[in-house]
């Protein structure tokens, strides 16, 4: 794994961010824009798919930027769920959908194996205080 100086390196930050654009760019238009229950909590929880990324890595240590990754992988199940209304509703097409729901899928597998990553990785604890090695 590459080693990772910023949040802004992290491939899910990356998708995330690409995905909350396609998002508010999807929920401005057509029906989308009057349905403004199911736009803001797709609007949030893509967000907050971003912004536990970025909070969980700058706490400091291995052990809670793990919390903060699930709790952004739950994020992308929620918009993915979110996806499913949205498409009930008439508000995004088949094609749309599919594309949208693909994009949770990849972020949640990243998300996923960098967890495991993390969980594995003899540099647990503060990312700023390197754990020693036992002799």
């Amino acid at each position: 794994m590459a080693k990772i100086e910023c949040f802004e390196d992290i491939e899910a930050w990356k998708l995330g961010r690409e995905l909350v654009k396609r998002i508010y760019a999807l929920t401005n238009s057509g029906s989308f824009a009057k349905d403004f229950g199911l736009k803001d909590q797709m609007r949030r929880a893509s967000v907050s798919i971003c912004s536990n990324i970025a909070e969980g890595f700058e706490r400091g240590g291995d052990k809670e930027f793990s919390q903060f990754l699930s709790i952004a992988k739950g994020s992308c199940g929620e918009v993915r769920s979110q996806l499913y209304h949205a498409l009930d509703a008439g508000h995004l097409n088949e094609s749309n959908f599919n594309e949208l729901k693909q994009d949770c899928l990849n972020i949640s597998a990243k998300l996923s194996r960098l967890i495991t990553y993390l969980k594995s990785s003899a540099l647990t604890g503060s990312k700023y205080k390197p754990t020693p090695t036992p002799p």
